[in-house]
């Protein structure tokens, strides 16, 4: 192999590696655990790597603000969600996991709206995403 061959298969090596780095593990969400939360959805951050909503929920006569973080927008695509699906002002319930220490929010299994409708996997939790017909 020549040596410019060699050089230019560790550089890719190597940028694919960092790439795969930055991407973190679900490993900070309790995934034996299932929480379910009502309240007014306060934030929606529709962005990649991952979609966020942020819920009030109230609590002993207290709103306390709950962050749940969802899979990438591709993904919640792939499942049914758009970027208006879930809006500020609505009353909505999101199941998910819960942070393993104990702070306010995890990650998002479904969304339950206002109509009923479930709006689900949003979960990036591997074994989770299960998208219809698809093994």
């Amino acid at each position: 192999m020549s040596r410019s061959l060699r050089l230019i298969s560790l550089i890719l090596i190597a940028s694919s590696s960092s790439v795969a780095l930055a991407h973190h593990s679900f490993a900070m969400f309790d995934a034996t655990k299932m929480q379910s939360k009502e309240g007014v959805v306060k934030e929606v951050q529709w962005t990649n790597p991952h979609v966020w909503v942020r819920l009030g929920v109230q609590e002993n006569g207290q709103e306390v603000i709950y962050s749940y973080e969802g899979a990438a927008i591709a993904v919640l695509k792939r499942v049914g969600w758009m970027h208006d699906s879930v809006k500020v002002g609505e009353k909505v319930t999101v199941v998910g996991h819960p942070y393993k220490d104990g702070r306010s929010g995890g990650s998002i299994e479904h969304v339950v709206l206002p109509n009923g409708q479930n709006l689900g996997t949003g979960d990036a939790i591997p074994g989770a995403l299960t998208v219809p017909g698809v093994q």
